[in-house]
């Protein structure tokens, strides 16, 4: 099921609110308070931190592991 386009949801907003409210709302729309600037994602170094911890994590519980004499 696809997802309302933004001109169907601006047009079932607009039935909703008056001439003078719409106005507002496209006005801080415009305005871009809402906006963040933002880094492009990463997935490479997402799976390389995954990887790290999990990692890490393996040789902390092998060192727990052979210094309890469990290996």
């Amino acid at each position: 099921m696809s997802e309302p386009s933004e001109s169907e949801i601006s047009g079932n907003a607009r039935k909703k609110l008056s001439a003078e409210d719409q106005a507002k709302v496209d006005k801080y729309l415009r305005s871009g308070v809402n906006r963040v600037e933002r880094r492009p994602f990463r997935p490479l170094l997402l799976l390389f931190v995954i990887v790290a911890v999990l990692t890490l994590l393996s040789l902390l519980s092998l060192f727990i592991a052979r210094t309890k004499g469990v290996v």
